[in-house]
């Protein structure tokens, strides 16, 4: 008998009622067993609303919350507890975005990826976190004055500043045709993928976690404008034209700004209230850290691949 918790999840969520109910108390079979179960609970809260259907109904289900918060819990246990970082949340947090500025994976994609391992890279690399608008969008809930006019003004940005074909979703969907880039179910998905997703996902379905989810999103602002070079960089080598780097490009050219001024003018603001400025750099800490375990993965999958068919 399969004892996995998301197939059965998956299943419970089709039927409802009692089904859903008959899974009071379970409990995952292993980490990824979790963290499958734990992405289709998120799709619930952040899921495009054409994927999620009907069962968005049972986003509250009194089962459904008890197993998110267990999970979400079991996931925020195998991160770092809050370090000593001083009492300088902007420094901090401009230091973490220092730390592994351009993971080795980036040097090999813009030196000698191949276009076929740029594709299988990118599929499963994502871009510049594919839902960081809705994140965005979240983040400012509740927010006044500096902070959130420094998010509308992101939001904005990622909105296309009111050109719909700038949209930086519409952006990626023209990558995608452009490279025929491949969507990557989750079961095939590494594990270290579906954590740095989860991570953003819970911070943005917890009220609870808004100064993390602060300090996760500028650490992603602050890394990605670098990495993303890297990748326009191997575009341009393998010469796969302007709808292929253009998503990338934008990225390259708008997040170290963005980075910048989130910095400026969200964390420096919220950092006066001294448990808003440790826990901002917290949350960056985590995303620092699924980030890293991510891109050691990605960097043992691809790099000895290269190395072995050379």
């Amino acid at each position: 008998m399969d004892r996995r918790l998301h197939p059965r999840f998956e299943m419970a969520l089709r039927l409802g009622g009692d089904d859903l109910s008959g899974l009071a108390g379970a409990t995952r079979a292993d980490e990824r067993d979790g963290l499958l179960t734990l992405a289709r609970i998120h799709d619930l809260h952040l899921g495009p609303v054409d994927e999620v259907g009907p069962a968005v109904r049972w986003q509250h289900h009194p089962v459904v919350a008890g197993l998110k918060a267990h999970l979400e819990a079991e996931l925020l246990a195998s991160l770092p507890a809050p370090g000593p970082e001083g009492p300088d949340a902007v420094a901090a947090i401009r230091r973490l975005g220092r730390e592994g500025l351009v993971p080795a994976v980036y040097d090999w994609v813009a030196d000698d990826a191949s276009e076929d391992e740029l594709v299988a890279f990118l599929a499963v690399e994502g871009g510049p976190d594919a839902n960081f608008d809705d994140l965005v969008a979240i983040c400012q809930v509740g927010l006044r004055g500096e902070p959130k006019m420094e998010l509308a003004r992101n939001y904005w940005d990622e909105m296309g500043r009111g050109d719909p074909a700038r949209v930086h979703t519409e952006l990626h969907r023209a990558l995608v045709a452009a490279l025929a880039l491949p969507t990557l179910p989750r079961a095939q998905q590494p594990s270290s993928a579906l954590r740095r997703t989860a991570l953003g996902n819970v911070l943005a379905t917890n009220r609870a976690l808004q100064p993390e989810l602060v300090g996760a999103l500028g650490l992603l602002e602050l890394q990605a404008g670098p990495r993303c070079r890297r990748v326009v960089t191997a575009m341009r080598r393998l010469g796969l034209g302007a709808d292929a780097e253009e998503f990338y490009a934008e990225h390259a050219d708008a997040d170290p700004r963005h980075g910048k001024d989130w910095v400026a003018h969200v964390i420096a603001p919220l950092a006066t209230e001294p448990d808003w400025a440790s826990r901002m750099v917290t949350g960056a800490r985590w995303r620092s850290v699924v980030n890293a375990a991510f891109f050691d993965d990605m960097a043992a999958t691809f790099i000895p691949r290269r190395r072995a068919s050379a």
